[in-house]
């Protein structure tokens, strides 16, 4: 059988036909290899090269390869995180003509990483406290999807800094299902398995000396499963309200924006004796601040620092001379937010060395300096100004910091 590529850009197989498929993929050699540290795996993976992207390449059997590569453009479709799968290789020999696996590829998740090279250092509870919030928020979003994940751990989990929390993306779909809606039982499935191997992983970070000596193992896998259903009875549980309180309604919407979500479909039902009404969440979309930034600036960040950048932007344009909301002489809220961007947000994340960055996006570095900001003026007792704040940033925070921000990958 003849060495075949199937990509989902006409750019990919060009690129890939330059790597050394008639190997195994551990015996590749380091010309072809991108040092990038690899979380745990039942597969051997590698990173490469091809062209200007870094790339993550699985090998495994045909049959999963071809299912997990369309699984992974599935959840591509409906706009679930997850690591972006560009070809499948199939038709592999060796120099003999043996036969080797077929090989999955995917991006390589700029600013990623896994949970084993976050443990390097000791990481603090507050800090896993954000990791199981993030892997929460991503189990729901499948579960909303219809994905049963049928693995979720930290090991098949990718992270990524979010405005001082972090973004879950799901690396591994080799053991999941779509299916148009998840029964009770399918999503207790899936948080049971996440309860047991994450706290397997704990122990075994316990074991090797890197977990923190406050983590109890147990109580962080139990932890996703209260974070869990905290979050899902918070996007899906009916509401009963008083008739004519429809600000009730509003308020609950509210609260699930602020939470990161859009109803994107509702269900109102009055009362057979019209006293109350009845609000049911049907659909709910993540990416509330994402979408609103993105409308507005043509930013694609992550939730959390959509929503940082939201609130500076709307700060700025407050002190602007033709901002006058609801008057139609005034500046459109897209023309300001634009303007922001070229004057503000460009200039001011530009400032910052790119030798210095590592692995950071534009986004994180900005919400970074306005932390930093907010801390100098605190001290100060008065408003520093954002130049006075990169000057500082650059010159005593972010020495200290590159030996972290150096590029992961899964």
């Amino acid at each position: 059988m003849a060495l075949q590529i199937n990509a989902t850009n006409p750019e990919h197989p060009a690129l890939l036909l330059e790597l050394p498929w008639h190997l195994p993929l551990e015996d590749w050699p380091e010309e072809y290899l991108v040092p990038l540290p690899r979380g745990i795996s039942r597969h051997v993976v590698r990173y490469s090269r091809a062209g200007d992207e870094v790339i993550a390449v699985k090998e495994l059997a045909e049959r999963p390869a071809l299912r997990e590569y369309e699984l992974l453009r599935d959840l591509d479709r409906i706009g679930i995180p997850a690591v972006d799968p560009l070809a499948v290789v199939t038709g592999r020999t060796d120099d003999s003509g043996a036969p080797l696996e077929s090989v999955l590829v995917t991006r390589h998740l700029g600013g990623s990483m896994p949970y084993r090279s976050m443990f390097e250092t000791t990481m603090r509870p507050a800090t896993m406290h954000r990791l199981m919030d993030a892997l929460a928020v991503l189990l729901v979003r499948l579960h909303l999807a219809g994905f049963a994940w049928g693995d979720c751990s930290l090991s098949n989990t990718l992270f990524r800094r979010d405005a001082g929390a972090y973004a879950a993306y799901l690396v591994d779909a080799e053991t999941g299902d779509l299916h148009p809606q998840l029964s009770t039982g399918q999503r207790e499935y899936d948080l049971d398995l996440a309860r047991v191997n994450i706290s397997g992983e704990l122990l075994d970070l316990e074991a090797s000396g890197a977990l923190h000596p406050s983590v109890d193992p147990i109580e962080f896998g139990m932890e996703i499963c209260a974070r869990y259903r905290g979050l899902w009875d918070e996007l899906t549980r009916a509401s009963v309200y008083p008739a004519g309180k429809y600000h009730y309604i509003e308020r609950r919407i509210r609260r699930l924006n602020d939470l990161g979500f859009d109803v994107a479909e509702m269900q109102i039902e009055h009362a057979s004796n019209g006293d109350t009404v009845s609000f049911v969440p049907k659909v709910v979309d993540a990416g509330h601040h994402q979408r609103q930034l993105l409308r507005l600036t043509g930013l694609d960040t992550e939730e959390n620092q959509a929503r940082r950048l939201l609130n500076d932007l709307e700060s700025w344009m407050a002190t602007q001379d033709d901002y006058a909301p609801g008057d139609p002489l005034g500046a459109r809220p897209e023309v300001l937010a634009h303007r922001w961007v070229r004057e503000v947000f460009r200039p001011t994340v530009r400032a910052v060395p790119l030798e210095l960055r590592g692995s950071m996006e534009p986004a994180e570095i900005y919400h970074q300096l306005l932390e930093h900001r907010w801390y100098m003026s605190e001290h100060a007792q008065h408003d520093i100004g954002i130049e006075t704040a990169v000057e500082d940033y650059i010159a005593n925070i972010l020495p200290k910091a590159s030996r972290t921000l150096q590029p992961t990958a899964e």
